[in-house]
């Protein structure tokens, strides 16, 4: 079993509902169990502004899943919420991005772990910090060092799931 951390997002539909449905569809995967499940944040847009605010949160997962078979797992669950890849950093149903694979430091075209811009986002490591404060991103450094480094600024923590 191997720890993974996943980053859910959605801000069409019901966002809020979107992010729930997700949290059940990921503790359906073979050979996966959610370990903790982060509160739900309402975060502003990232990259294109102009679009409706997030809803954003974090799984902590345990999965016997290669990095590879977790990623297609992913994208299936976005497909299935009716995920629509147009426009980067637009608004989207549901997005769910693979953060880190414990053990795991790779650079691929298909995949980069741990998250090439995690470090960068308060709207991801404001949920991770809440379910994995002391894990250490290889190259990156620990979540609550970087959070401290970013700017939370307009990032509301909503609920517990």
């Amino acid at each position: 079993m191997t720890l993974a951390y996943v980053a859910l997002g959605s801000n069409l539909g019901e966002p809020s509902q979107q992010v729930l449905d997700a949290f059940a569809a990921l503790a359906e995967l073979p050979g996966t169990r959610v370990l903790q499940r982060s509160p739900l944040y309402r975060t502003p847009p990232w990259g294109v502004l102009d679009q409706p605010p997030f809803i954003n949160a974090v799984a902590e997962l345990e999965t016997t899943l290669s990095p590879e078979a977790l990623l297609q797992h992913l994208l299936a669950i976005e497909q299935r919420a009716g995920r629509v890849r147009a426009e980067r950093n637009g608004p989207r149903t549901l997005d769910l991005d693979l953060l880190h694979v414990e053990g795991m430091r790779r650079a691929d075209p298909s995949l980069t772990l741990p998250h090439p811009r995690l470090a960068e986002r308060a709207f991801v490591l404001l949920p991770l910090n809440d379910v994995a404060p002391d894990l250490h991103l290889s190259g990156q450094g620990r979540v609550a060092e970087l959070l401290a480094r970013v700017d939370p600024a307009g990032c509301e923590r909503l609920l517990a799931p």
